[in-house]
């Protein structure tokens, strides 16, 4: 080939290869702008795309408001409502609730359409207070309160919300009681009506109490008052032989205002009387006024309880409510005659040794005033008895002469009926004749004497008729009248 035609087919050649790179520019232009239209017709052509995404962003906004929401309810709780929790094993959890059966029955006596009709509570729950006494008799109490669920109370110009709560699932460890909380909410700004609330009902619970006795029985682990508080009985009321009740009193007081010398020498806070004698003697008489002359309350103990075991029995004793007497009755027939009731064992699974454990073992508390009370002392077991356990024992006995006297003198003296010569008169007539129902052997108990002197009158107590205008027969009556 010559020069002249390869120069040719060179120039062809190169002439060419822009025009092929210019087609397939164009073709990619042609499909990209293709591919384009096809998305734009899906997006913005495409009804149904549209509507997904748009409720796509409305569920969306959706779920932030309601978020938002949310944050902000809580937000605004935190900042305008306070809550306060009551749980039950606090003390203020049944003022509280004394407290709101008190307004609810206030409420109950309102008008239909008043205010406090609103605030009435119809969601109740009673407790039940049952005593089983040793001669056969009983007594129920009956206590409405406000029961699980939301109440409304209106305090002070302030609405708030009860909220009582049981929980079913679990129960406490030791008592076997279901755990329930209180819960009160109001406004934040009327948060500094929860202490005077607090203060009014604990004052409420306190007034009921000023000036009385509260007995406490064992529920499972649990001290509870039983009952109504009872008038305190005076101690001069109960008539001993002379010295004896001084005795007891002083030995008591002493105990009480020794705290600091017992801590120094590393000896137990702790003190224990028994108190023996013949059936009607006074013993629990006595024990209820001291307590009640010192401001003391009584927690009444039934070893032969059922359920009871020896670790409840340490833990009652170890906590006992404060300035109070821990009184175990009969404490003779406690481990006698133990027999099988059902199926579950004995009615109480209390042993000897876990007894005297309690009493002072290295388990016991301290800070306690332990009495008990037994009508045949030489049934106990030395180990009971002996200093430690014991440290003061008395005689409590039948009625003397002379307290057959006093107490005569304490039921008619001071009345219209008779003046005080007369009483004392007639007091010393009947020493007189208690004297000598001794002298033969005879004896009466101070029970059997006060029972005498509430049926009668001085003169018909004293004589059966008449002393004082016949001496001798009327001493033969009234002999009959005493003796029986």
């Amino acid at each position: 080939m010559d020069p002249n035609t390869a120069g040719v087919l060179e120039a062809q050649t190169t002439s060419s290869l822009p025009l092929a790179s210019s087609s397939s520019a164009a073709s990619l232009s042609l499909d990209g702008h293709a591919a384009g239209s096809f998305l734009g017709s899906i997006v913005g052509d495409n009804p149904y795309f549209q509507a997904g995404f748009g409720l796509m962003g409305v569920g969306v906004g959706l779920t932030v408001l309601r978020k938002g929401i949310t944050l902000s309810s809580i937000a605004l709780r935190r900042r305008l409502l306070v809550s306060l929790e009551i749980n039950n094993k606090d003390r203020s959890y049944e003022w509280f609730l004394t407290w709101l059966a008190h307004r609810t029955a206030e409420a109950q006596r309102g008008r239909a359409f008043s205010p406090s009709a609103w605030t009435r509570s119809h969601q109740l729950s009673v407790e039940t207070a049952y005593e089983q006494r040793k001669n056969g008799s009983s007594s129920v109490l009956f206590k409405l309160v406000a029961g699980p669920g939301v109440h409304w109370l209106q305090y002070k110009g302030a609405w708030m919300q009860v909220k009582r709560e049981r929980e079913t699932r679990s129960m406490q460890l030791m008592s076997g009681i279901p755990w329930e909380t209180v819960t009160l909410t109001t406004l934040s700004r009327d948060r500094s009506l929860f202490p005077m609330l607090l203060s009014e009902a604990r004052d409420m619970a306190m007034r009921g109490q000023e000036g009385k006795l509260v007995v406490h029985t064992a529920w499972g682990t649990e001290w509870k008052p039983f009952g109504l508080p009872r008038r305190k009985r005076p101690l001069k009321s109960v008539v001993l032989e002379e010295g004896v009740g001084e005795k007891i009193e002083d030995d008591v007081k002493a105990f009480l205002g020794r705290r600091e010398w017992y801590a120094d020498r590393g000896i137990p806070y702790r003190r224990g009387y028994l108190l023996h004698g013949p059936p009607g003697s006074g013993k629990s008489s006595f024990i209820q006024a001291l307590a009640g002359s010192l401001s003391y309350d009584i927690c009444l103990l039934n070893l032969s309880e059922r359920g009871l075991t020896d670790d409840k029995l340490n833990y009652l004793l170890s906590n006992a409510p404060e300035r109070s007497f821990i009184l175990i009755e009969d404490v003779d027939a406690a481990f006698n005659k133990r027999v099988q009731t059902s199926e579950d064992g004995y009615q109480s699974a209390v042993t000897f040794s876990g007894f005297l454990n309690a009493l002072d073992g290295v388990a016991s508390g301290e800070e306690r005033v332990i009495f008990l009370t037994t009508n045949h002392l030489e049934k106990l077991d030395a180990a009971l008895i002996r200093p430690g356990r014991v440290d003061l024992a008395m005689l409590i006995d039948d009625a003397s002469p002379q307290q057959a006297r006093r107490l005569f003198i304490n039921f008619y003296g001071g009345t219209h009926n008779e003046d005080d010569k007369t009483v004392d008169a007639l007091g010393e007539q009947l020493e007189e004749i208690v004297n000598d129902g001794v002298t033969v052997g005879k004896r009466v108990s101070m029970a059997a004497l006060q029972g005498l002197f509430i049926r009668n009158s001085a003169r018909d107590a004293d004589c059966a008729g008449g002393v004082a205008q016949r001496r001798v027969k009327g001493r033969e009556e009234a002999g009959k009248a005493v003796w029986g």
